[in-house]
Order: structure tokens, then C-alpha cells, then sequence
């Protein structure tokens, strides 16, 4: 794609790179990379991720099973849709039934994927997926880890949209998620009017 002016962008090519912090969940590099249209080096700090999956979990009367819970970045509760890390090996999919059963309770009929992001690209460099997890039905009590602190609620699916646009939903991937739930049921609906 051409940019400004028609210039395509360059890759930066990495000269160095060291990991300067481990943080538990994440490390953050720092690269001296080489700028193609100065030439000047320069320093960047990349944030190490695992992989990410965001999980959208419908019951069969398509209320959406969500979580709310305090975020230290913002000093907020949020009402978010339940996720976590993938583990070494764990497919997107073995990691949304995990996570689901441990945050939520809840187990599902059946889980798909509905597509990926990239969560920020200017210091991240991991991967989001996002997976539809649906015929979800209240089978245990949580088993929520000893940094967790969450409470489970139920939300209509109709109810979405304007919770987003009442800023009770603000969480970037989680609204994310719910755009790519209406990009897959426009999807299947085009399906349905062509076959």
C-alpha cells in the first residue's frame, strides 16, 4: 500500500536488542534499530507478550457471560469479556475453554474462532484471538488465581452496543471482540441469502 506521497514504508532493521525488564507477564526489550530513511539509529522498547485469547461466550438465550473487575492501569472496574494467556502448546481454542471454566464457571457446547488483532503494535508483539464460545451454561464455581478478584454477570447481546456507547464498555479488545462477532454473523448471514 503507498503511503504519504506514494513512499513506501521500510522495514527498520535491528542491530541490538536486549531484554532490559521481566515483569511477570511480560518483558520489555530494548532495540537499536536502524531507521531507512535517516540512517540514524535509534533506541525502541518492545513489550514481550505471550499470545492472548479473548473469549465471547453466549448462552442459549444469547445473553453474553461477562466479568467485571478492578484494572490497575486505569484504577477502574471494567466490565470486560473473560480471557488470558495461552499457554506453551495450547491451541486459541484449549485456552478459551480454560480460561472460560476458570474465570467464568461456565462451560461451552462449542468454541470458534472468530478472527485476531495485533493488541498494539507500536510496543507490543504479540497476537489477540478472539474465539466465539457458544451454548455456554453455568457447570462450576470459579477457580480464579490468587491476583484475581472478579464477579460474573450476564449481559443481553442486544445490550452491547449501547453499553459501548455509554462508556460502560471500554476496554479496546474487548470491544474488538464484539466487532468481530458482528463481522461473523454478517458474514454467516451472506452465507444464508447465497446457498
Amino acid at each position: 500500500m503507498d503511503g504519504a506521497g506514494n513512499r513506501l514504508i521500510k522495514p527498520w532493521q535491528v542491530q541490538s536488542a536486549e531484554m532490559v525488564a521481566d515483569c511477570r507477564i511480560f518483558q520489555v526489550r530494548k532495540e537499536t534499530t536502524l531507521s531507512p530513511r535517516t540512517g540514524q539509529a535509534h533506541e525502541m522498547f518492545v513489550m514481550h507478550h505471550p499470545t492472548w485469547v479473548n473469549i465471547v461466550p453466549l448462552t442459549p438465550d444469547r445473553q453474553v457471560v461477562m466479568v467485571e473487575q478492578w484494572r490497575h492501569g486505569t484504577h477502574t472496574v471494567e466490565l470486560e469479556t473473560p480471557g488470558g494467556l495461552v499457554d506453551r502448546g495450547e491451541t486459541p481454542e484449549a485456552c478459551a475453554r480454560r480460561e472460560l471454566l476458570e474465570e467464568t464457571g461456565y462451560t461451552a457446547g462449542s468454541f470458534r474462532a472468530l478472527g485476531w488483532v495485533h493488541p498494539n503494535p507500536a510496543i507490543q508483539d504479540n497476537i489477540l484471538h478472539y474465539v466465539l464460545a457458544t451454548d455456554c451454561r453455568h457447570t462450576a464455581e470459579p477457580t480464579l488465581d490468587h491476583a484475581e478478584d472478579i464477579v460474573v454477570c450476564l449481559v443481553p447481546l442486544d445490550d452491547i452496543p449501547r453499553l459501548i456507547g455509554t462508556g460502560k464498555i471500554t476496554h479496546s479488545l474487548v470491544i474488538g471482540a464484539f466487532y468481530w462477532l458482528h463481522l461473523n454473523n454478517r458474514a454467516d448471514s451472506h452465507r444464508e441469502v447465497t446457498t
